[in-house]
């Protein structure tokens, strides 16, 4: 019996195997079709758009091999990944990555790593040449990788913090405008976000899908606090949903947190000038003092010595 015939017939053995065993047990209906009609209000909460039900996919590589990549790319991230789902949504959310979720962003990371592990495993191949330090760059690059993809996520949360802080004093302004005009807390926000544009506009349509979804102004104002990446925008969030439960001074407070952003960030320029100003004088001292020490300890020689 040639190779092939025995191959062919271990294939063969194979596949009727599993056909017996998914005729004995059918898989299990995903738990995501069967919550998939009562989180709603949950992704309104985040932000997110309605989750709604993707037709299976056929074929053998649709059905049955890349579930399997999938679960197996997720169960590797979360090998390497510290945080949990809900701190890998919430982390997402902040970095205004909503087309994301986190099984993606695992298996992104995972497919990060695999390049970098391929990528500098191939350079110990055919440069080094030495099959240890090879597998020690498939291990580094693995690590790189894979720490790329994170380093994304925080590189896009540092600039959304930065764009909310640009924000947050003209938005501040705008909604205490709101208020004094007599709009409650939840009309003014919705004023504001139907007309606006902006990160800050993005977090307050979310607070109002929230409300629209069911959930009341002060929690989805809380919950808006948690989820901001910036603590200024919190600090916004908070006073509107003590505004809602207590009733107060919303206009005032408002126009306190626009001057207090004003401040810092007028504080944060005049930092920033002192910062260039100095890194503009260290190439002219790099230049300049050699020479002049040069020209200073010339002439020691002949005072010491008494050469001429």
């Amino acid at each position: 019996m040639s190779d092939t015939t025995v191959l062919v017939a271990t294939c063969g053995v194979g596949c009727a195997a599993a056909g017996v065993a998914r005729l004995v047990k059918p898989p299990t209906v995903r738990l995501g079709l069967r919550v998939r009609p009562y989180n709603h209000v949950g992704r309104a909460a985040l932000g997110l758009a309605p989750d709604v039900a993707v037709a299976p996919r056929n074929g053998f590589i649709g059905g049955f091999l890349r579930p399997l990549l999938l679960g197996w790319a997720a169960r590797a991230s979360r090998r390497i990944e510290s945080r949990s789902d809900d701190e890998l949504s919430r982390v997402l959310f902040r970095a205004g990555r909503t087309d994301l979720d986190v099984d993606a962003f695992r298996v992104r990371q995972i497919a990060r790593g695999a390049t970098g592990a391929v990528a500098f495993g191939a350079f110990g191949l055919i440069v080094l040449r030495v099959p240890l330090a090879a597998a020690g760059l498939v291990v580094a690059g693995f690590v790189w990788g894979s720490a790329r993809a994170r380093a994304e996520i925080d590189r896009a949360i540092e600039a959304r913090v930065a764009t909310i802080r640009l924000e947050l004093a003209t938005v501040a302004q705008v909604l205490a405008l709101h208020v004094r005009t007599g709009a409650g807390p939840l009309q003014s926000v919705h004023r504001f976000a139907d007309r606006g544009r902006g990160v800050l506009a993005e977090e307050l349509r979310a607070v109002v899908a929230s409300v629209r979804a069911g959930s009341r102004e002060a929690d989805a104002f809380r919950r808006a606090a948690e989820l901001t990446a910036a603590p200024e925008a919190a600090r916004m969030y908070l006073l509107f949903a003590n505004g809602v439960d207590r009733g107060a001074d919303l206009a005032g407070a408002l126009l306190v947190i626009a001057d207090d952003l004003r401040e810092s960030r007028r504080d944060e320029v005049k930092r920033s000038a002192i910062r260039a100003r100095a890194a503009m004088l260290l190439p002219t001292i790099g230049i300049l003092a050699p020479v002049m020490l040069l020209f200073i300890a010339a002439p020691l020689p002949s005072i010491i010595f008494g050469n001429r």
